[in-house]
């Protein structure tokens, strides 16, 4: 039973049923999102070495791949799909959060899990945040409007989940602390991970139940943006020959979202519907990394 409340599957998958199960519980934790999401990113960060960027030769290529993979890739294929067929607007907002954040935090220790290229993974996540800063205010004013009034929420919530976290974890690092705390790293980074999609599925648990036609859109548009895609990244880097390694580091920089900074923002700053997509790519988001690691797996 000790070692269940340390898998991820079954936190995130306890998260999910919990959720559908027990909403009422949204209510409270919602207040709890946006710090659990801080102490992930501060968590997540602590990997960086203080020295990582000196070098910027060795991590320019990947950096701007990564940034590439994320805003422009995914993004975009994220917000076209949308503009085709989500008509509520929002459920529109919802989608152009998800386009408008960095890639996930678990793309790191997911890399290491799937076999790929950590260092080419971890450059590329690192530059995309640092992009965040910039890309995240135009994503705002250009497909979520002008009549956006709430400038100065979104920049607190720039500074507590990105800003922040980057500050915190160099002072972790520079005194040498990241070792201290790498045998709890994971378990809290993920009961962070199940107050995030917990919350998120539980605020919606009435619409989606209630509106299942409203979800089948929203459905089939993440499937598209990480199954799809993912397959096809994945056979682009086949037919240019690339190292197997950079091409799993590809496929999760070009199909993971960073949905709890999105869901945060939803439900922060907009109507609680408006966190539905990231609630709905937090689970498919799940499923895709169970099903690499057991493709995975098999192959081996």
């Amino acid at each position: 039973m000790f070692g269940l409340f340390k898998n991820r599957n079954f936190i995130f998958l306890a998260s999910i049923v919990f959720g559908l199960a027990l909403p009422q519980g949204a209510l409270w934790s919602k207040h709890l999102m946006l710090p659990a999401l801080a102490l992930v990113m501060t968590l997540a960060m602590t990997g960086v070495p203080n020295d990582f960027f000196r070098s910027w030769r060795a991590v320019m290529m990947p950096s701007i791949v990564g940034i590439v993979m994320s805003y422009l890739v995914l993004g975009g294929l994220i917000l076209a799909l949308a503009a085709l067929f989500i008509n509520d607007e929002n459920i529109w907002i919802g989608f152009a959060l998800i386009a408008a954040v960095p890639p996930a935090v678990a793309v790191i220790p997911f890399t290491a899990i799937l076999k790929g290229d950590v260092s080419y993974t971890l450059a590329g996540t690192i530059s995309a945040y640092l992009a965040a800063l910039v890309v995240m205010p135009l994503m705002f004013f250009f497909f979520i409007g002008t009549e956006f009034t709430r400038k100065g929420k979104l920049v607190e919530i720039m500074l507590l989940l990105i800003v922040l976290p980057l500050v915190a974890s160099r002072i972790i690092v520079y005194f040498n602390l990241q070792n201290k705390i790498a045998s709890f790293r994971g378990v809290i980074t993920d009961w962070g991970f199940f107050i995030v999609l917990y919350t998120m599925i539980g605020l919606n648990r009435d619409l989606i139940f209630a509106q299942p036609l409203m979800i089948l859109p929203v459905a089939l548009i993440i499937f598209a943006a990480i199954f799809v895609l993912g397959f096809l990244i994945e056979k682009a880097g086949l037919l240019l020959k690339t190292n197997k390694s950079r091409i799993t580091s590809l496929v999760l920089l070009g199909t993971l979202k960073n949905q709890g900074i999105s869901g945060g923002l939803a439900i922060t700053l907009f109507a609680q519907e408006t966190a539905l997509p990231s609630a709905i790519y937090t689970i498919f988001m799940i499923f895709y990394f169970m099903w690499l690691d057991l493709r995975r797996r098999r192959k081996k």
